[in-house]
């Protein structure tokens, strides 16, 4: 009898991934059961065209067959070798292709199986590398307020927000931080050009105090994601930390984790500038696309051999150039190249901010539309004459995307920093998307920000 009483009071089994999520952004989510180029499906027939390419990721849309025949095939072959005892072709070809795509500078890419390992893969090479040269004394990392480089605590030790130093300070070295370049929200009466070079500024005064001995490397993004909202500084403000950087002796590492193959215009942001390049690129979600979870570090053949003439860098993971994954990644990049999907981007990508402007200019809660290429974001206010945020008990983010859902629309954004540097969603469709689709976008979040300001409205936030 005591047993079947324990029986009958057993909690439900299973149940979805957003369980463990906060109870606080509860809402209904949709159970997809197909997707098709930048739409997808639930199980009740509902379409929803994938306005942010999940959380920037699908960026050459669902179900392509050319990467699932690829996928297959590879299955077909050989799923799984080490890396540390064996070679496989996929990882050799995915690498050739990879690397000059990237260009001069980058001509060795270690693979694993995500961002966050890529960012953390990176800055132990930078302390591997320093190390092996006898500057022992180089471990200190500077990162951005607001930034995110992910989720293993390495990664959550380089990100800007507060709200995760406080859960996990004690158990990791949280990196110095420098103000981001937040051109909307910024204080003072300057000029971008000025406020650019204050921001880099910032780098030199941080090395200068932490001691220049002792620092390792500076971490940032290209243009910014979802903790940030898709800020993009200027060309000057990274040239100048290029400048930096040099004259101190820091590794610098862009995070092109969103912004990177081809998401800008470009197929790495930095490619759209001169004297800017980083040391070290750090590439996923839009490598294995949805697909398969894949992602690299960039650097030079000169680093590489040199280290592993010194002590060589010996921190393998189990999927480290995994066949299966690298085919995908493979297929994914010839897809990328073969249909013209960098001139898309900025096609369509032109035409969706221009559209989201004009948006804006009708809208009473469009503050701001910002980013590059297919990396866009808009963000949401009171007020647009004093910037003036919705009071954060509103959940105004989590609110949008439920709005937009109702209207077919499945869009990414989340609230970082307690919702300090405002609160903004994603637009960032598949780099394949039509014009057709693009218009189609524009219509359905036209009519999410009708049914969100009402909703504002009756609230007598508005």
């Amino acid at each position: 009898m005591e047993n079947k009483q324990t029986i009958n009071h057993r909690p439900s089994v299973g149940g979805a991934q957003d369980l463990f999520y906060s109870h606080s952004d509860e809402f209904p989510r949709p159970t997809i059961i197909k997707g098709e180029g930048a739409f997808l499906w639930d199980e009740q027939g509902q379409s929803y065209l994938d306005a942010s390419s999940g959380p920037v990721t699908c960026n050459i849309g669902h179900g392509n067959k050319r990467v699932l025949s690829a996928m297959a095939e590879q299955a077909g072959k050989l799923c799984f070798s080490f890396a540390s005892t064996a070679r496989n072709k996929p990882n050799l070809l995915l690498s050739k292709q990879l690397t000059e795509l990237a260009g001069d500078g980058f001509e060795r890419a270690l693979f694993v199986s995500g961002g966050s390992l890529a960012v953390d893969m990176a800055i132990k090479f930078c302390r591997q590398y320093r190390y092996a040269k006898g500057e022992t004394k180089r471990h200190q990392l500077i990162s951005c307020q607001p930034s995110y480089h992910g989720m293993t605590l390495g990664c959550l030790a380089v990100s800007g927000d507060p709200t995760f130093n406080d859960v996990f300070s004690g158990m990791i070295n949280i990196s110095s931080k420098i103000q981001s370049m937040m051109n909307y929200r910024f204080a003072g009466d300057v000029s971008e050009h000025d406020y650019a070079l204050q921001c880099a500024q910032a780098l030199e005064s941080k090395i200068i105090a932490l001691g220049d001995e002792s620092v390792l490397a500076f971490i940032v993004e290209p243009v910014g994601g979802s903790s940030s909202g898709a800020i993009s500084p200027p060309e000057l403000y990274f040239k100048e930390v290029r400048r930096i950087c040099n004259k101190y002796g820091v590794f610098l590492i862009y995070d092109e984790v969103m912004s990177g193959l081809g998401r800008t215009g470009t197929f790495l942001t930095h490619h759209q500038w001169s004297d800017a390049q980083p040391d070290i690129v750090v590439v996923a979600k839009g490598l294995g696309a949805g697909y398969i979870p894949l992602g690299a570090m960039l650097t030079s053949a000169s680093l590489v051999d040199e280290l592993a003439e010194l002590t060589g860098f010996n921190y393998a993971h189990t999927y480290n150039a995994n066949p299966l994954a690298c085919a995908v990644g493979s297929a994914v990049l010839t897809e990328i190249i073969d249909n013209n999907l960098l001139e898309n981007t900025i096609n369509i990508g032109r035409f969706l901010q221009d559209q989201l402007k004009l948006l804006q200019s009708k809208s009473l809660t469009i503050g701001d539309v910002r980013g590059k290429g297919l990396l866009l974001a808009i963000e949401f206010v009171a007020c647009k004459s004093t910037k003036t945020q919705i009071p954060l008990h509103y959940q105004a983010t989590e609110k949008f995307k439920q709005f937009a859902a109702k209207q077919g629309l499945l869009i990414y954004g989340r609230r970082s920093n307690n919702g300090l540097y405002g609160e903004y969603v994603m637009i960032a469709p598949p780099l394949n998307i039509s014009r057709k689709e693009a218009e189609l976008l524009i219509k359905r979040l036209s009519l999410t920000v009708i049914d969100f300001e009402s909703w504002l409205k009756k609230e007598g936030v508005l």
